[in-house]
């Protein structure tokens, strides 16, 4: 895969995201965000319930759409695109990664991975020489032609992951990636997302609630009431620390 330019991925001014209950009532989920994301970097999104984090990860990732303000994707201002345009970023800038891996059951390790490429129209041997590129990437060679249910929950996410790239993005989302994995297995997966951003120049936006992942990251935004609270670096304050549920 080749490393991608020092550029701007994501520039976000004034970001107001709204919603309207079924009584008509407005919902102010999002009330200003800026942002300014580097390509290459690995960001982390943390803050409380109902601050913003998955909305905001949602409208970044062309999920959702945008109230008020501006948010550029490589240079493409979403306030001013269609469905088409949104759907298109999806299948060619960017790629989500989720806390649940949301692979497809019956479907081996390599065919999960073949799957985004073959919609786009890529030639089967294309795709299937690059599915087994990106999940040696992700160090799941010899696992390959496994089911999901024959998989570790981190050896799924890996699978997750190499989807991801199969896209061949400058930015994946990562929506708590490690939230249904032991601290170890979380570790590998940050480990591999650090790698992944280093050295491929890929752009990770993760929102997480664990410290221990959010301490990896290049950058932290931490969010409350729909604003930035605070940008910094490494060091988070008392007021976020706490130790990672260890799910077995």
């Amino acid at each position: 895969m080749a490393k991608r330019s020092s550029k701007v991925a994501i520039d976000s001014t004034s970001l107001i995201k709204d919603f309207q209950l079924p009584g008509g009532e407005l919902v102010h989920v999002l009330t200003g965000v800026d942002l300014k994301i580097k390509k290459g970097e690995f960001i982390g999104v943390m803050g409380p319930s109902g601050s913003g984090k998955s909305t905001l990860l949602n409208i970044l990732a062309t999920l959702e759409t945008i109230t008020e303000g501006e948010v550029k994707i490589a240079g493409v201002n979403l306030h001013n695109t269609s469905y088409k345009d949104r759907l298109q970023i999806r299948r060619t800038k960017s790629s989500v990664v989720f806390q649940n891996f949301a692979l497809i059951p019956y479907l081996t390790a390599k065919e999960n991975v073949k799957l985004p490429m073959k919609l786009r129209g890529v030639i089967e041997t294309e795709a299937e020489s690059k599915a087994i590129d990106f999940l040696e990437i992700v160090g799941l060679f010899a696992r390959i032609d496994h089911l999901p249910e024959e998989l570790s929950g981190g050896e799924q996410q890996r699978v997750a992951i190499a989807r991801a790239l199969a896209h061949e993005p400058d930015i994946i989302y990562a929506d708590e990636p490690t939230g249904n994995l032991d601290t170890h297995t979380g570790k590998d997966i940050i480990a591999l997302f650090k790698n992944l951003a280093k050295e491929q120049k890929i752009t990770i936006i993760m929102v997480t609630h664990d410290t221990l992942s959010a301490r990896e990251t290049d950058r932290l935004y931490i969010l409350q009431k729909g604003k930035v609270l605070k940008e910094q670096t490494k060091i988070l304050d008392s007021k976020y620390e706490g130790k990672k549920e260890v799910k077995k």
